[in-house]
């Protein structure tokens, strides 16, 4: 999302960002880049209003849960705004695979049809643009979910150029292992259990001297409490400066088992030139063709091999850089990327008319007979004003 306001911010365009959240010490000051931060309510009449106001151009949703909450008023209060759908990844899809993991089975594609994935579908058919950060999901938006290409937009993360290799830490400067993600998202707590439990012991067991540390936000004590000075595993928490305890790590452990869209992580650490071990979801969608910085594998006697001889071995570790400084510049440049999506958005602007007249799905799910998400977020605002 910032890299997208960062975009919008260059084109010199009017920003503004609302949002019914609460506010935290973590939370990036937007005023930065001249973005003032509003506060709107969730079930709440006073936003018609405040949308009717902007008169927007464009309306981007953050993940569909807004787009139900929000999209409906849109579209009736500023009728002329193009309405956006920025997923950030499928959450569906997440869960589905979270719920085949559970289960201890195969994940199939018939898990996608829950009541979760009908409602991200829903609301995909009902915006003007989806903004897909995985090609994997954009094609499966098309292909299973009959998505028409013309309103799907494949956009991975918008990064400034690598930096030179030559200015970050050495082989010989950096030591131990991290992984690093919000606690509070299923597949990074699910991955620090497979650490803790299958895979560190292992590694710990051939590299006596090696830390594995843990960074991440909002720690449970259930998190704390996986903390061991004497196994090396050390749970950090919060880290002040993701990119420099990166930078100070030799490799990246990410053994996730689910997951969707691609993974902020193992993009950081080749940006930090921090070689990393992960799965095929993790590496999913990353590096099209090219080579991995560091081995993907979902064999965790293989993981462990993996990483303890890609710890040891400077001359792969150094390969492994090179691969990730590849990716970075062949997939994920702002310079191409930026005009690109300008250019979409605008070109979208000019054909929304016609293309929502040719899009029948999405007339037939903003059909007033079906419009439950309004009629449900309208029983909550009057039950609201009826308890006060």
């Amino acid at each position: 999302m910032l890299q997208l306001l960062q975009c919008f911010y260059k084109q010199q365009w009017q920003i503004s960002f609302a949002s019914p959240a609460q506010q935290t010490e973590h939370m990036t000051d937007l005023s930065k880049l001249g973005i003032k931060a509003e506060h709107i309510e969730l079930n709440n009449a006073s936003f018609d209003a405040y949308i009717a106001d902007k008169k927007a151009d464009i309306v981007i949703f953050d993940r569909f849960m807004m787009e139900e909450q929000f999209g409906w008023r849109v579209e009736k209060f500023s009728p002329d705004s193009l309405r956006v759908l920025n997923t950030e990844d499928l959450h569906s899809l997440r869960q589905a695979r979270h719920d085949a993991i559970k289960q201890n089975r195969p994940f199939a594609s018939e898990d996608l049809f829950s009541d979760h994935g009908i409602r991200e579908i829903a609301a995909i058919h009902r915006c003007d643009l989806t903004l897909m950060i995985s090609e994997v999901e954009t094609k499966l938006l098309i292909d299973e979910f009959h998505v028409p290409d013309t309103h799907v937009f494949h956009l991975p993360f918008m990064l400034p150029k690598p930096q030179d290799i030559d200015s970050l830490p050495c082989f010989e400067e950096r030591q131990h292992f991290i992984s690093i993600g919000n606690f509070r998202h299923a597949p990074n707590w699910d991955a620090v259990l497979q650490l803790k439990t299958e895979i560190w012991p292992k590694i710990r067991k051939r590299l006596p001297k090696a830390e594995m540390h843990i960074y991440g936000a909002y720690p449970p004590p259930k998190a704390t409490q996986l903390h061991n000075t004497k196994e090396g595993f050390l749970v950090k928490g919060w880290a002040e400066d993701a990119q420099t305890v990166m930078k100070q790590a030799k490799l990246c452990l990410a053994p996730l088992r689910f997951g969707a869209g691609i993974k902020g992580k193992l993009v950081e650490a080749m940006q930090m030139g921090t070689p990393s071990i992960t799965t095929t979801i993790g590496a999913e969608s990353m590096h099209g063709g090219l080579p991995w910085n560091g081995v993907i594998t979902d064999d965790m006697e293989t993981f462990v091999d993996a990483a303890v001889s890609l710890y040891q071995d400077k001359e792969s570790w150094l390969l492994m850089q090179q691969n990730g400084n590849r990716i970075l510049q062949a997939r994920y440049q702002a310079e191409e990327w930026e005009p690109t999506l300008i250019n979409r958005l605008k070109l979208q602007f000019q054909l929304k008319e016609s293309l929502r007249k040719k899009h029948f799905l999405g007339l037939m799910l903003r059909h007033h007979s079906l419009k439950s998400t309004q009629y449900m977020s309208q029983w909550i605002e009057l039950k609201n004003k009826n308890e006060k």
